[in-house]
């Protein structure tokens, strides 16, 4: 039923509780695969150099630290965990990955870091819900 499950982390606490609810959902159905998945947005160009480059590493870190912290949320599961870093729109790049892999299912929470918090639903996970080709399991 649900083989390839994607999670989208970006290190909130509705995040990390969505990576614990997504590795609870790969063992139940022993799912194939956990594809873990960083979505951030893009460095604006105008920063000029040296502190576009600067901006870039940092935005680097920061990614690979949430990317770790999901990693360890999951701990050990039955399906084979792939991981990756997206630059770019975080719910188009959610929705692109999920359509790209095949995903059965895409886990996330339901409110994140983003700028500005929606009433209900963050933003991109409105996003998401909306026009994402698979079920969307949101998770508070």
């Amino acid at each position: 039923m649900f083989n390839k499950i994607l999670l989208a982390v970006d290190g909130s606490e509705h995040g990390l509780h969505a990576a614990r609810v997504a590795a609870e959902l790969a063992r139940a159905v022993k799912a194939e695969s956990l594809r873990i998945v960083v979505a951030y947005d893009p460095i604006p160009p105008y920063l000029g150099e040296p502190n576009l480059q600067q901006a870039i590493e940092a935005r680097l870190v920061n990614a690979k630290a949430i990317l770790e912290a999901a990693v360890d949320a999951v701990g050990k599961v039955p399906a084979k965990i792939n991981t990756e870093l997206i630059e770019g729109s975080p719910a188009e790049a959610i929705i692109e990955v999920a359509a790209t892999r095949s995903s059965d299912v895409i886990v996330m929470g339901s409110r994140g870091r983003g700028r500005i918090a929606g009433a209900l639903l963050g933003s991109n996970s409105q996003k998401v819900v909306s026009h994402a080709l698979c079920p969307v399991l949101i998770v508070r």
